[in-house]
């Protein structure tokens, strides 16, 4: 962005103050126009960021105090001018068993002291109450990107961390400072209009904010339609909760297992205190592989019935690892791959392994992920590992993180290339042969690409879910969501993801003390407890802090169970009928078939996206009420 520009905007939110003429954005930022993809061509890097063309105030308003409030895909600069129009309530819609959230946000003219935030229970048709414990009250927090990530991104404070709002908290004169309402609609709530309040108080300041929910007539299933495999440290959340025995890692690791769960996302590993248990016998005839599989059932039943998986990974011993930058050979006690008793070993642990899995009904969770990022030249090593998996034990999957390669077409069945790698014309004819697909974002792709990065647009992780169903993709995947701090670049300290923004490289033949970047927010879309920001040495048994992007990835992927629901809906009534004519309310049946599919004002193409939150809103809520016509037999054979 030039600088020239970013000056203007800035001197404009600056001094708009509570004067409606000068709180204009300076930019348009709403509709396919506005993307990535035209934002580079303009190089307005964050421009988006100080965009005021969204928002309402709210009647709680005093003349020295604003209160504004705007859906909870948006990234609210503190700096930014106050919005034009103007609104009674707070509304938000959803799902039964769903979350959804919207931001109600202070701005005062003088600094604000002491300011809480306390909700009434939601009243709803017939005197239907969601009660206080499904709706909780947080603070936007926010986090210095000191070096923009790229092109799009911006150094400034950026809000990201949502942390409880358990304590008063003080407010800058002419700075927005968000606070996050998030409801959780029971599964059993009854559908219709909800109302309450919230009220705002600090010293000298007393507000009401009216609230609105309109619940829908239908119900989001526990277990979500997509798939997902994210990293979760279990040694990183011990090391900044300061946790030493097992029961305290458990207590903790079971908290972040509900975040998880909250978010609708599974992690690589549920139960990393209860694997299964294997014994490896090179004398016998013939070699053979002895399993204890009682621990890991109980974890994995657990990790089924209350955190609703939707997969997870199996650690395979002696299959070896890697990525392209340096790999290990398997071995199995003592015996390297390849040799007659490993592979007698392996064949007994893969035939058992699969026939467990099978009886207990989880083959279709569960996925080998043992090599990374393979290079051209690691092929052949990859090729011998996933043949073995294949002859031994064929109904599990094989995940790799690449494109399909002609060298390994015939031996991985679940690939999972990175997103902006991903070409439809080499996926359709897989997808029909019966192989899956998931994709991934990291440290890469950067602009114009939907990220995960902090200094980059909400609706980003938001929009890449609509982008996933677009593509007859099952499944996402983000290597780490609790990277904190970087053992590379902060040798002898832990890094405090609240101070700044960056995720900094680890490894890779780097020297100890470099820190170089990966960008903004990589690797971490939990935080700690703020007491435990930098480390503790004392146990921090609190669970973790979401993050808006976290919050906005959820929403795509409940965004995704709308179209999964309707669709569900057009299928069963076409496989019930031979003709449209035979259908009542044929129109409906069009209009519904067109609703699944995604809209160029929603995603054009992976690299034009929108970066306003209105079109995905407009759409959903089509979405839905389609939903409810079906389910109220308006369409049928």
């Amino acid at each position: 962005m030039g600088m020239r520009a970013h000056g203007l905007l800035l001197v404009l939110t600056a001094f708009a103050g509570f004067n409606h003429d000068l709180a204009t954005a300076a930019a348009p930022t709403s509709g396919p126009a506005w993307c990535p993809s035209h934002a580079n061509a303009r190089t307005v890097g964050g421009l988006f960021f100080y965009a005021a063309d969204y928002g309402q105030l709210l009647p709680a308003s005093t003349g020295e105090i604003a209160v504004w409030w705007c859906d909870a895909t948006r990234k609210v600069a503190k700096q930014r001018a106050l919005p034009r129009d103007r609104g009674p309530a707070v509304r938000l819609e959803a799902a039964r068993n769903e979350f959804e959230a919207a931001q109600i946000v202070v701005r005062p003219g003088k600094p604000l002291v002491g300011l809480t935030a306390k909700s009434s229970p939601l009243t709803g048709p017939g005197g239907a109450v969601i009660g206080l414990d499904r709706i909780q009250l947080l603070q936007v927090a926010y986090v210095r990107a000191h070096v923009p990530t790229d092109k799009l991104g911006l150094a400034d404070e950026w809000p990201d961390p949502l942390p409880p709002l358990d304590a008063p908290i003080d407010v800058e004169a002419n700075r927005n400072q968000p606070l996050w309402l998030l409801v959780q609609v029971p599964a059993d709530a009854a559908a219709g209009d909800y109302r309450g309040t919230v009220t705002l108080e600090a010293a000298g300041f007393v507000a009401e904010v009216a609230v609105e929910l309109h619940v829908w007539d239908f119900v989001l299933p526990d277990r979500p339609f997509t798939q997902s495999g994210f990293g979760l440290g279990v040694g990183r959340i011990a090391q900044y909760h300061g946790l030493k025995t097992e029961e305290d890692k458990r207590a903790v690791y079971a908290k972040y297992l509900q975040a998880f769960a909250d978010h609708r996302i599974s992690p690589y590993t549920p139960n990393p205190f209860d694997p299964i248990q294997y014994r490896f016998d090179a004398e016998a005839d013939p070699p053979r592989c002895e399993i204890d599989f009682s621990r890991f059932d109980a974890a994995m039943e657990r990790a089924i019935r209350e955190y609703h998986i939707t997969s997870f990974m199996l650690s395979l011993p002696g299959m070896g690892h890697g990525t392209f930058h340096e790999r290990a050979e398997g071995e199995l006690a003592g015996c390297k791959a390849g040799t007659p008793r490993y592979e007698a070993m392996m064949r007994s642990m893969l035939e058992q392994i699969q026939s467990h899995l099978d009886e207990k009904g989880w083959l279709d969770l569960a996925y080998v992920y043992w090599f990374d990022e393979p290079d051209e030249k690691d092929y052949a090593f990859v090729r011998d590992g996933m043949a073995r998996l294949k002859k031994y034990a064929p109904k599990i999957r094989r995940l790799l993180t690449e494109e399909p390669v002609k060298e390994l077409t015939d031996v991985v069945n679940l690939w999972c290339p990175i997103s902006h790698h991903f070409k439809p014309e080499e996926a359709e004819p897989l997808m029909a042969g019966g192989n899956q697909f998931w994709w991934y974002v990291c440290t890469g792709p950067k602009q114009p690409y939907c990220t995960l990065f902090t200094d980059h647009p909400a609706t980003a992780l938001r929009v890449w879910l609509w982008q996933t169903w677009q593509r007859n993709i099952r499944g996402v995947l983000i290597w780490e969501t609790v990277y904190w701090t970087s053992p590379t670049a902060f040798p002898n300290s832990l890094q405090n993801p609240y101070a700044d923004a960056m995720a900094y490289r680890t490894g890779y033949g780097q020297p100890e003390g470099t820190q170089a970047f990966w960008g903004n927010g990589d690797g971490r879309l939990l935080y700690p407890p703020l007491s435990a920001a930098s480390g503790s040495d004392k146990p921090v048994l609190d669970p973790p802090v979401s993050s808006l992007r976290l919050e906005a990835l959820r929403d795509g992927i409940e965004d995704v169970d709308y179209l999964n629901l309707l669709k569900s809906a057009v299928d069963s009534v076409k496989n019930r009928t031979n003709s449209v004519k035979t259908v009542t309310n044929s129109e409906a049946l069009a209009n519904a078939e067109r609703l699944l599919e995604v809209p160029e004002a929603i995603s054009a193409s992976m690299r034009d996206w929108t970066f306003d939150s209105r079109p995905i809103h407009a759409r959903r809520r089509a979405i839905a009420e389609a939903i409810e016509r079906f389910a109220a037999g308006e369409v049928r054979p």
